[in-house]
């Protein structure tokens, strides 16, 4: 990843699941790109599309028009029942192994977006049409415009057994867009950039204003496709490899053009939810024991370095930082898969995908940004994750990207030793104290009988002290358990970190953890 002045630049993707998650995504909706065209075959390659973008970023930001009211006035169950006829999904008479299907505009996506097919290196519109619909119960006064266009697609792959053609990934609402391993269910979501989240100006939405799907051939076990970004503050031109398995990889290149200069830059933003799970103390009244997407944020730093941190329900607006140089990896991660400890036979928490972001190259000195909203419901997707670089580019400057999205159970983040598999938190034996237990497993942990002399360094900040430890094999994991007490010592947050090790040997992660 590089900034440099645009003219010297080098060359270098939400639906499905519960139906009130949908809703979290709809503060910032999609643009279309410019008024739709008849769309004559045209050459295309990446390059193509990189010159659109520079050009696109020379110009003054533009919103694409919205639809017409009445599209935009329907209520949530009316949308709903606006379904796309499987029967016109695109290459599905070819019977190709990709197929795609579109979304319709209107309700919480006031605008559209372009969705052309590449075929042999000629590009063609996609033009819109009421017979690809199922329009349900609904009866509209007004016709349907010709030229309406799509609000996003769904591409769908035989994942999970060869006869059936499963959704394994979806393009839709600002850049937001995610997928999923096989015999998993939607959960968080990853998007194009984000620029200035959590920021006192508010938070700016870059949208993919136009798509380009390249036809697969027959017997193709990889998709691949391009996609234009726009914004107040920045354009780009995105290429997507999408190869669906056990986890389904995502390989994103991309060149961004500036201009502005971002207050933060969000390099591969990862958007979540998490309500509340073991290590939360405020009460719910939920049957379910846990409720989230993602239940912690991992990291590897240059040195190779992994870190876990757990994710939290705050009462208040939660920004924190992990400084870096030259990343390994990053991700947010559901590691907790027992259906027991959910109980939600409907959400299916228990197989929500982990998303792993590998950089290709490296990236510099940056940080680890994780942002944590409070929220009272599960509707609303309230952790973010994002890198950002230390140096942001100037007006005028491109950016180039590359990097690996890996979306599924065990993505590529796994530690080399012992990883955290829970954290609990409590009132500890004396007044004002806090109890903190972790459970480790895996590496050599495991391996190591009771009574082997395994230790724990444990690092609390200025706002308090360690009291009473102890380390103990967890016979119902096989792992071990690390518990011990905090005394808070004046005002402020609590940082907390802590990992095991046997003589000077390192066993596991390192566990971080804020208490605010």
């Amino acid at each position: 990843m590089r900034a440099m002045p645009a003219r010297r630049a080098k060359e270098t993707a939400r639906s499905g699941g519960s139906a009130g998650r949908q809703l979290s995504l709809i503060l910032y909706l999609i643009s279309g790109l410019l008024p739709l065209s008849a769309g004559a075959a045209a050459s295309f390659d990446f390059q193509t599309l990189v010159a659109r973008a520079e050009k696109l970023a020379r110009q003054p930001y533009q919103a694409a028009p919205e639809v017409p009211t009445f599209l935009k006035l329907l209520t949530y169950d009316q949308y709903r029942d606006i379904r796309y006829r499987p029967s016109e999904a695109l290459w599905r008479r070819e019977g190709l192994p990709f197929q795609a299907q579109f979304f319709h505009p209107g309700a919480f996506f006031p605008r559209s977006v372009e969705i052309h097919v590449l075929e042999n290196g000629r590009e063609h519109l996609v033009p819109f049409s009421v017979k690809r619909f199922d329009y349900g119960k609904n009866h509209f006064t007004e016709p349907m415009p010709g030229s309406l266009g799509y609000a996003g697609f769904r591409l769908h792959y035989p994942l999970n057994r060869p006869d059936y053609l499963d959704e394994v990934a979806v393009f839709l609402g600002a850049s937001y867009f995610r997928s999923l391993g096989r015999n998993e269910h939607y959960g968080l979501s990853a998007r194009g950039l984000a620029i200035d989240t959590a920021q006192p100006r508010g938070e700016e939405f870059p949208v993919f204003r136009s798509f380009w799907l390249e036809k697969p051939k027959p017997g193709a076990t990889a998709m691949r496709l391009y996609a234009l970004l726009d914004g107040p503050s920045v354009t780009g031109a995105y290429r997507f490899d999408i190869k669906p398995g056990d986890n389904t990889a995502m390989t994103v290149h991309a060149r961004l053009f500036f201009r502005r200069s971002p207050e933060v830059l969000g390099i591969a933003p990862l958007t979540s939810m998490f309500l509340h799970g073991e290590n939360s103390l405020r009460p719910f009244n939920d049957f379910r024991p846990e409720v989230h997407d993602s239940d912690g944020l991992a990291l590897q730093n240059g040195s190779g370095e992994h870190v876990w941190r757990p994710l939290s329900n705050p009462r208040e607006l939660r920004v924190s930082a992990f400084q870096l140089q030259d990343p390994k990896g990053f991700g947010l991660l559901q590691r907790d898969r027992d259906i027991d400890h959910y109980q939600d036979f409907e959400a299916h928490y228990q197989s929500r995908p982990s998303a792993w972001i590998t950089p290709l190259g490296n990236w510099g000195q940056g940080e680890v940004r994780l942002v944590e909203i409070p929220t009272p419901d599960e509707t609303n997707d309230n952790v973010v994750a994002f890198w950002t670089p230390a140096q942001k580019p100037g007006k005028g400057e491109a950016m180039d990207l590359d990097y690996r999205i890996d979306w599924g159970y065990r993505p590529a983040e796994k530690p080399r030793g012992g990883y955290v598999l829970a954290t609990r938190r409590g009132a500890g034996d004396l007044p004002g104290t806090r109890r903190y237990v972790i459970d480790f497993k895996g590496g050599k942990l495991d391996g190591l009988a009771a009574g082997s002399p395994v230790d724990a360094d444990v690092w609390v900040g200025r706002t308090g002290r360690v009291i009473r430890q102890q380390i103990e094999k967890n016979p119902a994991t096989g792992g071990w358990r690390l518990s011990f007490q905090v005394q808070p010592q004046g005002a402020g947050p609590l940082e907390l970190r802590a990992f095991l090790r046997k003589g000077s040997e390192t066993l596991t992660e390192t566990w971080s953890y804020l208490e605010s």
